[in-house]
Order: structure tokens, then sequence, then C-alpha cells
């Protein structure tokens, strides 16, 4: 199976890198291809560097990995050369399988993976037009970069949101907390950092092996009229309001990010 990365920015070159360093494609399978040649150069170490179109042509599975203006002139200059038999898969959500018809009509997939990729945890969403027959190839492949969770295409929105966005949310949420602590201790900034980051880390490690809930962990921790419990107390009381307003702000720019995405096509 021939892979084929067009867009070495952030997402094209982690892609990149963790499907060589999993080991289940040799270089002469691996390739890449980027509108400024010479930020390939570290890339030739573990895939092959050439053009968008020779690219199309030779691969099976291709990634599209360019920013939303950019997407139409991508999709154009491949369009007759790509192998009428390879799986297009786009990393912009906001630009929906109808609207890539418009322009290339071939198998496709979407694909959403989180920063946690990284160290090999990610949360990837996918979802497949109807063409799709078969999801193992492409499943089997983002597998190398940690799980693979398929949603229908409409569920991709909020699907983003808990795993793309959610580390930035989780670290803000964090770093506010560590702010507040600051001014109530003389532990240093660094060390309350690393306190609670793994504190976070730890809690989350316990309810994925124990199978515990949200509910559970605070009902372990927060005795009855304890110190605990009045802390809990606040964050039920007033972060619910929080809440509701970053999933509102965010959909809705989400759905104006779409809006102008597809007016571009």
């Amino acid at each position: 199976m021939r892979v084929g990365i067009i867009g070495y920015g952030s997402m094209g070159k982690m892609l990149l890198w963790k499907f060589s360093e999993a080991g289940n494609i040799e270089k002469e399978d691996l390739f890449v291809s980027n509108r400024t040649e010479s930020k390939l150069e570290e890339a030739k170490a573990i895939a092959n560097a050439v053009s968008s179109r020779e690219l199309a042509s030779l691969c099976d599975i291709v990634f599209v990995c360019v920013r939303p203006v950019d997407l139409k002139a991508v999709l154009e200059d491949i369009r007759d050369s790509i192998n009428p038999d390879a799986l297009l898969v786009s990393l912009n959500g906001s630009v929906s399988f109808e609207t890539i018809r418009k322009v290339i009509d071939i198998k496709t997939a979407k694909v959403i993976p989180s920063l946690t990729a990284e160290i090999g945890r990610s949360q990837t969403l996918v979802c497949f037009d109807e063409r799709v027959s078969d999801k193992n190839a492409l499943k089997d492949l983002l597998s190398t970069i940690g799980d693979v969770v398929e949603l229908p295409e409409n569920e991709m929105g909020m699907g983003s949101e808990l795993v793309s966005c959610m580390p930035g949310f989780i670290a803000s949420i964090f770093d506010v907390i560590c702010r507040s602590a600051e001014g109530h201790t003389a532990i240093p900034k660094d060390q309350i950092v690393k306190m609670v980051l793994r504190t976070m880390s730890a809690t989350g490690d316990l309810m994925l092996q124990k199978d515990m809930s949200f509910e559970d962990v605070v009902t372990r921790v927060a005795t009855k009229g304890g110190i605990t419990e009045e802390g809990t107390k606040v964050v039920y009381e007033n972060f619910p309001e929080t809440a509701e307003l970053l999933f509102e702000k965010t959909l809705e720019k989400r759905r104006l990010t779409t809006a102008i995405a597809e007016k571009n096509f």
C-alpha cells in the first residue's frame, strides 16, 4: 500500500513521521509533496518527495493536509492525475463530502487527529462517504497514532470539540487553576504545574483502567462534609455556565468557518 501526504505543515509533518516510525510503511511506499519544496529536505530521509500530481497518481491513500483556503486549488491540481481507485483523505473538517465532489469525484474520507498523536495517543476521528466499502486500510493506518473513532459526517464538528480541541480546553482550564493556586501557596509555579499535570494524567488512567465515571471519582475523593466536597460544590455550581458558553462559542465559530470554506468552492 502506497501512502501520500500533500502538505508538510504541522499536521502533515506529524503524520508522515509517525507513519514512518510505526514501521508499517517502507520508504519506497511513502510519498510527500509540499508547495515549498525546500521544506521537504528532512522528509527525504523517510519518504519520496514528489509533485502533488505524481503523488496522487501513485498512491492508494492520499492525505490532503492543507488550509481550507488552499484545499480547492490542491484538489483541482490533482483531479486529472489521481489514481481512480485511491482513497482521498481530507484533514479539513469544514468542507463537506458534497462540496469536495464538486471538484473531484472520488471515494473520500475525512480525518481529524489530535495533538496527542505526537505520543501515540490520539483519539482520531474518521468519517467515510458512502462509496467507501473497505474502511480497514485507513483505520489500520490511523491506529498507529492512537485510537480511531468513526463518526457520521454530521457529528464530526462536535467530535472535534471533544478530541481535537479538547487538549487546548483542558490546558486552559488547568492553567487557570494553577495560576489561582499560586496566590495561596509558596510552592514554586513549575512544581504546582507538575503536581497538577501528573494528578490529572493519573486520574484519567485510573478512570479508564478501572472503568470509573467522573461521579465515581468525585464520590471516592469528596467525603461528606469534607474539604474536597467544598471544592466540588464550587465546580458543579459555577462551571456549567462556562462549559455551555464554551461549546456555544466554538460550535458557532465552526459553523462560520464551514460557511466560509464552502463559499470558497
